[in-house]
C-alpha cells in the first residue's frame, strides 16, 4: 500500500462538529476500501489566501492515509460530489510523519509562550 497526506478544506458555513463528521466519513471510505487513516488533524477555521466559491474562510483537515490508490481515488471522487468540500489535495509520500504537523506545532508553541508569559503577546 502507498502512503498519502491529504488536506481538505470545508465550507465556513458548517460547524466544527460537522467538519469532524465529514473527516470521519472520508476516513470510513478509505477503511471500507482496504486502507487506514493513521492520523487526522483538525487545523480549525482559517482564512483563505483568496476567495474560493464565495468563501473567505474554511475548515482545514489533514489526514495521513495508508491505502491502495483505488481507495484514494474513490475518496477524491466523492469529495468532488460533496458540496461542503471547497478544495482537496492529496500528495503521495514515502513515509508518514507521526509527529504533529507544523501548523499544530506553531499553535502549541504560541499557547506555551502565552501561558509562560502570563498574558497576550
Amino acid at each position: 500500500m502507498a502512503y498519502y497526506e491529504h488536506v481538505l478544506i470545508a465550507r465556513q458555513d458548517i460547524s466544527s462538529q460537522a467538519a469532524d463528521t465529514l473527516a470521519e466519513e472520508f476516513a470510513g471510505i478509505i477503511q471500507n476500501n482496504g486502507g487506514s487513516v493513521t492520523k487526522t488533524e483538525n487545523w480549525g477555521l482559517r482564512t483563505l489566501a483568496y476567495r474560493i466559491k464565495k468563501n473567505r474562510k474554511g475548515h482545514y483537515i489533514m489526514m495521513n492515509i495508508d491505502a491502495p490508490p483505488a481507495a484514494v481515488a474513490e475518496m477524491e471522487r466523492l469529495e468532488k460530489i460533496n458540496e461542503d468540500v471547497i478544495r482537496a489535495m492529496t500528495i503521495r509520500v514515502e513515509v508518514l510523519d507521526e509527529e504533529p504537523s507544523p501548523v499544530l506545532r506553531t499553535r502549541d508553541e504560541r499557547e506555551e509562550r502565552r501561558g509562560r508569559e502570563g498574558g497576550r503577546f
